[in-house]
């Protein structure tokens, strides 16, 4: 049976009225980053990351590991402190070569953390992109399915009594770590790559992969 006109009329009212008066969904916002900012002096970064370790308490955080050279992944898990490692950063040193940051999230257990080479290794191989852009990663895989010295950073949950002691593990560059309040998910991630000596900035790209 079909309502009335008038009554067909002030629904449809309504449901307008209920559209314009209920709030719009917003955006996660992103506030909080690990890492140096492009451009940022490595000194002032190594001096920031040190300062947010010393005046960190309580609760575990987010923070980030950056080596001082690129490692295995193995090297990685067996870092001091049992730090919780929710992501780990792979990028293939080729001299003089610009090649990819690939990051792959794990689960808290060791055997996906030594599985996420392969990971790394699969998506590169279904990049795309220029014909050069398409051989550094082709390289890349290869190399990350072999297993290389290949990881620069990881993304960990750890307490703020522990940091100190990892970064004071050999070959660790730096540790940063979050504020107390900051979310999984809602925190964006720019690793201090072994090559920023004292300027966070790109390096040459003219070599051959």
């Amino acid at each position: 049976m079909s309502l009335p006109w008038a009554a067909t009329a002030a629904l449809l009212l309504a449901v307008l009225a209920a559209g314009l008066l209920a709030p719009a969904r917003t955006a996660t916002v992103r506030t909080d980053t690990l890492g140096p900012d492009h451009g940022e002096a490595v000194a002032g970064y190594l001096a920031r990351a040190q300062a947010s370790v010393e005046s960190a308490t309580g609760e575990p955080r987010w923070g980030l590991v950056s080596f001082t050279a690129p490692v295995p992944v193995e090297r990685a898990a067996a870092l001091p402190g049992d730090p919780r490692i929710a992501q780990v950063l792979f990028r293939v040193p080729i001299e003089r070569v610009q090649t990819p940051l690939v990051a792959v999230a794990v689960p808290a257990h060791r055997e996906a953390l030594l599985r996420a080479p392969a990971v790394a290794a699969g998506r590169l191989r279904q990049a795309g992109g220029t014909d050069r852009a398409a051989r550094v990663a082709a390289v890349s895989a290869d190399r990350l399915a072999d297993g290389c010295a290949c990881v620069v950073g990881v993304v960990v949950r750890v307490a703020p009594a522990a940091a100190s002691e990892l970064a004071a593990a050999p070959g660790v560059r730096a540790v940063e770590l979050l504020p107390a309040d900051a979310v999984a998910g809602a925190f964006s991630v720019n690793p201090l790559l072994p090559e920023h000596i004292d300027v966070v900035a790109p390096g040459p790209d003219d070599g051959e992969p």
